[in-house]
């Protein structure tokens, strides 16, 4: 009887390999399953990217006729800089007029589908997120619109006038003895660059409002690391204006004083805990919401007892 056991029960090295092929099994499943979805995410990205800029594109395509219009309209900021005998901007190149109307209809498409274009984005997270989240997609497009287009018209208010006439009487001084020549390329490049880092660092804290509702970030992360973003806030800042400190500084100012609000509006956003902790003592309720149902077997349970002498 003892010799029957030994023959027909399975040894501990047995179980230990069957055990170790099981878990080799439900990995190999595990990373198949993780797979698909990164495709299939990937897939819907690229998707909603495509869809954005097919309507850039569009409407980028619709605004070139009235691209002369905005021309003269962003013009006027250089123009009040300039003194009146060389207010006109020069072209060095025959296909230059042709290439600013087209970034300047770009722009026109950029802010006309920006509706559009959150709510792709939108879309895009909507399945990460739960229902009662979910119904933020109204505020998030209408307020994100919003805020874009008040950065935009901040930039063109009060940081291109200031900046031109800034960068201007410095050039023109008498020590300098130089003529104002300024090529419309070079202009817009600027002020396309600027109105779009305007429209994007006033979204700074629109998108704080929603990670901080969502639990991805917190106003103690924030306030923690304001040394490493104020740094990081005049990097961006050297790199989208002209090698120059005011419109470095008129960018990387208004930057620092919209992080410090977005820390103040994730305070606000932060959510509050819903409902009472579960005690760790509660064995039973522990069980209950175990993934695999019951508990595991103890380890002196699933292996075999050897048979005594």
């Amino acid at each position: 009887m003892r010799i029957a056991n030994e023959l027909f029960e399975p040894s501990p090295r047995a179980l230990w390999k069957g055990k170790m092929s099981m878990s080799e099994e439900l990995a190999k499943q595990t990373e198949e399953q993780l797979e698909m979805p990164f495709l299939a995410h990937f897939a819907e990205l690229r998707s909603r990217v495509f869809k954005i800029v097919v309507g850039v594109l569009v409407f980028s395509i619709a605004c070139f006729s009235v691209a002369p219009m905005l021309y003269e309209f962003l013009a006027k900021p250089i123009y009040g800089a300039l003194p009146e005998s060389s207010r006109q901007l020069i072209f060095i190149s025959p296909v230059e007029p042709f290439f600013v109307y087209l970034k300047l209809s770009i722009l026109m498409g950029i802010v006309a589908t920006l509706p559009w274009t959150f709510f792709q984005i939108w879309r895009f997270i909507a399945p990460a997120l739960y229902r009662h989240e979910r119904r933020a997609i109204v505020p998030l497009v209408l307020s994100s619109t919003i805020v874009f287009i008040v950065g935009i018209v901040f930039c063109y208010s009060f940081i291109l006038p200031l900046g031109m006439q800034a960068l201007i009487a410095a050039g023109m001084t008498e020590d300098f003895n130089a003529v104002a020549q300024i090529s419309m390329s070079s202009y817009y490049d600027l002020v396309i660059r600027l109105m779009l880092a305007f429209g994007l660092v006033f979204e700074m804290p629109i998108f704080s409002y929603f990670l901080s509702r969502l639990g991805v970030i917190d106003d103690s992360t924030l306030k923690r690391h304001w040394r490493v973003a104020v740094i990081l806030i005049f990097i961006v800042a050297a790199i989208l204006t002209p090698p120059d400190v005011i419109t470095q500084c008129a960018l990387g100012i208004p930057m620092c004083l919209l992080y410090g609000l977005s820390i103040y509006v994730a305070k606000i956003a932060k959510p509050k805990p819903i409902g009472d902790p579960v005690p760790l003592g509660d064995s039973a309720h522990l069980a209950d919401s175990a993934p695999w149902g019951d508990s595991a077997p103890l380890a002196d349970e699933s292996l075999p007892t050897s048979p005594e002498n």
